[in-house]
């Protein structure tokens, strides 16, 4: 797929899955702040396995089962708009590693809302 690209930011939130804010999932609130934010889009994905600063390590293996897998919310905006949304991540994240990765956006079509 060739054709003009658009340059982009994307961020990464790299958090555990049981992280809470208000009872409710950190990833849960970073999903709707950014829908609230009018960013284009947030996607969430579960690890299978990892670990982080803690050195203690997450995985799903049946012998080995974790309450904590790794999660990662991931944005992609301009950037202006992703450097704007960042000092809500402060508010939300004690623990975690949260990335910015320049990017070239090749196609990005959305689905007609139902009426």
């Amino acid at each position: 797929m060739t054709g003009p690209t658009t340059r982009a930011l994307r961020l990464t939130i790299f958090i555990g899955e049981s992280d809470l804010w208000h009872h409710k999932p950190v990833y849960a609130e970073i999903v709707h702040r950014a829908h609230v934010a009018g960013l284009a889009g947030a996607s969430v994905f579960r690890g299978i396995e990892g670990f982080g600063a803690s050195s203690l390590i997450h995985t799903q293996r049946l012998l080995s089962l974790s309450e904590d897998l790794p999660v990662a919310v991931v944005i992609v905006d301009d950037e202006e708009r992703v450097r704007d949304f960042l000092p809500q991540l402060d508010e939300l994240v004690a623990e975690g590693l949260v990335t910015l990765d320049d990017c070239e956006v090749i196609r990005y079509v959305g689905r007609e809302r139902a009426k």
